[in-house]
């Protein structure tokens, strides 16, 4: 049996830096609603893209930002082996156009729409698990 181990902070803020994608969690009409999007870390923020209609991208500027989830995890099944990290805070638009233009050029969308929204995450509560494989 393969053992899970947790993961520092600094350790899991550098495996979600070592991956392109994973999910945000947030809130539809007030059900769970999950969405695979790329990313980037900086610093002590998540930060994605997201269109103009999206639920996320529309409530993280009317209501000044709200509480999502974020997930990824890279997982190999053959050996048993991998990680998963969850990230939980506050999400919100950013505004400040330095900031936007950075993200703008560092983080290209993956899908063919326009991406209106760069949403900041903050790493409120961060935690990880390595799964360990069993010695055989």
């Amino acid at each position: 049996m393969a053992s899970m181990q947790p993961l520092s902070r600094e350790r899991c803020l550098a495996l979600l830096a070592s991956v392109p994608v994973g999910r945000v969690v947030f809130t539809v009409r007030a059900l769970p609603a999950i969405r695979p999007v790329n990313h980037l870390v900086d610093g002590d923020s998540i930060v994605i893209r997201t269109n103009l209609g999206s639920a996320l991208g529309s409530t993280a500027t009317e209501q000044g930002g709200l509480v999502v989830a974020y997930e990824a995890d890279l997982i190999d099944l053959d050996a048993r082996c991998g990680w998963t990290v969850v990230v939980t805070g506050g999400a919100r638009a950013v505004a400040d156009q330095d900031r936007l233009t950075r993200y703008e050029r560092l983080l290209r969308p993956w899908v063919d729409e326009p991406m209106n929204y760069i949403i900041a995450i903050d790493c409120d509560l961060v935690s990880g698990y390595e799964l360990v494989a069993p010695a055989w």
